[in-house]
């Protein structure tokens, strides 16, 4: 059958077009696979596997998220060099910018007679208003200078409580600098005494709150005096003090208001210090310097309990001995009195001379009696500070002629002998020497017996009667630093503390635990400890960091409880960070969860070498350095004057 040419044309355009078709799919396909191969292969180059790409068509897409907007152009300019820019379509995101950190946030607050001042940055959202009232109305009268700023950040964790603590703080301490940091109050301050600082160091750890760090510095400037001293004189000149102590301002103002009673009228000044051997200070002095004034002239010392008084030359015996007599009745049962009236002047003592010196169990020494000259008192009172010491010496000799021309010797001998006692007395004649007294060595005797021999001859004549006393048994002292650490390990090898578990909270168990810490620290005194909490793997980082810092803070704050003395203790969290075990095993784990105590020692010094040979090395090198410089100079030197030659 034949077919119309129409028929023919129409089937052959519709197989030609079938065939372009095919042909076109074919073309695209291999235009998208290789501009999607070749977009690809130039991202991977630049290591920017964060980037996708899909071709269709004549268009190649990009997509991914991108870290920096710098990279992600830099992606486009990079497919720029396979494809034409126009075929590109970006659709590439930029991961978000992380928010600024927040500031440190701080604030110093300083008080003292003057004002207050504050100064430091704080949340915007602390009431700032409120902070500066409640300054105000601890200052009172004075000003308060407000240097503080602001930002616009949330809040810290433990801001709150330490500024809170801190304003508290501050109404108890009136010359104080504190401190204020998230979770963090120092305190630094001054005290008005000892008794002043340890109450203001126990008021002020009751009101810390739980988890909050703190750490005082409180100091007591009032200085310690020893020995505890006043001395009155009057004489020609008048009424004065040589030397005065006192405990308190009102035991000052009886002492002063005596002496001017006396007939004080010029220098009245007296020093506070600590020292005091006992309440009664004030009135001894009160009725010693009233006795003077009664005597009209001469001189009262009072060295911590122990009262020389010593009338003037002439003073009517009688008087002296009732007035002397009623001195001793009144005055409190601590105090030892020992009055002088010396003799008429020239009148010549009566009896053998003589030369006793006695030291009391506390080490004073006091010397009386005759010597020849004023070279021999003061050869006599410097021996006996430098073998007793300078400040127990009391002397009260007087000067006689025509005493035994080996006296010195004699009187020197004597004091040495006197010395190796504890306590005892020697008594010096021309014709003997005795001494009596207690010593705490078993040799005294033969030790004592050798000297006088070997200083005074063997034929002459002494008598010795030395009672041996076994030394007292050492005081109490707190145990070494190294022996309280180990212990507290030993306890915690018994038990250690517990806590309940992703709580900062002591377990009940381990309650008794705490009990034995805290009375090994109680005998151990002031030592520098840090508590240390540390935690397992288990969990986020800065999540385990916290909770050790927590579990610290709490131990702190029990030791605080049962009346430990913490001021020289630090909590510091150290997280996951020192493990001591295996994180995986259950066993492991149980033992990095701990708390430690370690002493704070302090950073060793490296010692410079300082010997004769050091500095001769130095000093050569020195010279050598100096040297090898001088010798360019030289050679510049001779080069200009050959160039003006």
């Amino acid at each position: 059958m034949r077919q119309s040419p129409l028929l023919v044309a129409l089937l052959s355009f519709a197989v030609g077009g079938a065939l372009c078709l095919v042909a076109a799919g074919f073309a695209v396909s291999t235009v998208e696979d290789s501009s999607e191969i070749g977009v690809r292969r130039v991202l991977d180059q630049a290591e920017y596997d964060w980037a996708e790409v899909q071709a269709d068509g004549l268009q190649v897409i990009l997509s991914g998220t991108s870290p920096t907007e710098a990279k992600r152009f830099d992606a486009i300019s990079r497919v720029g060099t396979v494809v034409d820019a126009a075929r590109i379509i970006n659709r590439m995101d930029v991961r978000p910018t992380a928010a600024l950190e927040a500031p440190q946030f701080s604030a110093e607050i300083l008080r003292n007679d003057s004002g207050i001042s504050i100064i430091g940055l704080i949340p915007a959202e602390t009431d700032r208003a409120d902070l500066i009232e409640r300054l105000r109305k601890i200052a009172g009268d004075v000003p308060v200078t407000d240097l503080l700023e602001t930002a616009a950040y949330p809040v810290p964790r433990g801001w709150d409580d330490a500024l809170e603590y801190a304003s508290e703080a501050l109404e108890r301490l009136p010359r104080s600098k504190l401190s204020v940091e998230p979770g963090l109050v120092r305190i630094t301050a001054i005290s008005d005494s000892a008794e002043a600082r340890e109450r203001l160091e126990n008021q002020l750890t009751r009101a810390a709150p739980a988890g909050l760090r703190m750490s005082m510095d409180i100091a007591a400037p009032r200085p310690v005096i020893t020995p505890f001293t006043l001395r009155f004189l009057i004489d020609e000149d008048g009424a004065r003090f040589d030397a005065c102590s006192a405990e308190s301002e009102k035991s000052r103002s009886r002492i002063v208001n005596a002496a001017f009673k006396a007939g004080l009228s010029g220098d009245d000044r007296c020093i506070i210090g600590m020292g005091v051997p006992t309440p009664q200070w004030a009135r001894a002095g009160e009725l010693v310097i009233a006795a003077l004034a009664e005597l009209g002239m001469g001189s009262v010392t009072i060295a911590d309990a122990d009262i020389t008084l010593v009338a003037a030359q002439g003073t009517n015996p009688a008087i002296f001995d009732r007035i002397v007599g009623e001195l001793e009745a009144d005055l409190p049962d601590l105090f030892a009195l020992h009055a002088v009236l010396p003799d008429p002047p020239g009148s010549q003592p009566s009896g053998p001379p003589e030369f006793v010196a006695t030291l009391s169990p506390e080490g004073l020494v006091q010397l009386r009696g005759r010597l020849s000259d004023e070279t021999l008192r003061h050869a006599v009172d410097s021996y006996a500070r430098a073998r007793f010491g300078s400040d127990g010496v009391y002397t009260a000799t007087r000067l006689v002629p025509d005493l035994p021309q080996d006296w010195p010797i004699r009187v020197l001998s004597g004091l040495e002998a006197l010395s190796l006692l504890s306590n005892g007395a020697v008594i010096v004649t021309p014709d003997n020497l005795e001494l009596r007294g207690v010593s705490t060595r078993e040799d005294a005797s033969a030790t004592i017996s050798g000297l006088l021999s070997d200083k005074l001859g063997e034929a002459e004549s002494y008598d010795i009667e030395v009672t041996y006393r076994p030394p007292p048994p050492p005081v109490d002292l707190p145990p070494d630093p190294e022996i309280c650490e180990a212990e507290l390990v030993e306890i915690q090898a018994v038990n250690k503390i517990q806590f309940e578990p992703g709580s900062a909270t002591i377990a009940a168990e381990s309650l008794d635990t705490m009990n034995d810490i805290a009375d090994v620290l109680k005998a151990c005194g002031e030592i520098r400890l840090e508590i240390q909490g540390h935690t397992d793997s288990q969990g986020r980082e800065s999540m385990n960091q916290q909770l050790s810092q927590a579990r610290a803070q709490s131990v702190l704050n029990e030791l605080r409880a049962r009346r430990v003395l913490t001021s020289t203790y630090a909590a510091v969290g150290y997280g996951e960070a020192q493990p001591i075990a295996d994180n995986g095993t259950e066993a492991g784990r149980e033992a990095n969860r701990r708390i430690e105590f370690h002493l704070i020692r302090p950073e060793p010094i490296k010692e410079r070498q300082t010997t004769l040979e050091a500095v001769a090395e130095q000093a050569a090198a020195e010279n050598a350095a100096s040297e090898d410089t001088a010798e360019p100079d030289s050679a510049d030197e001779q080069g200009s004057e050959n160039e003006q030659n």
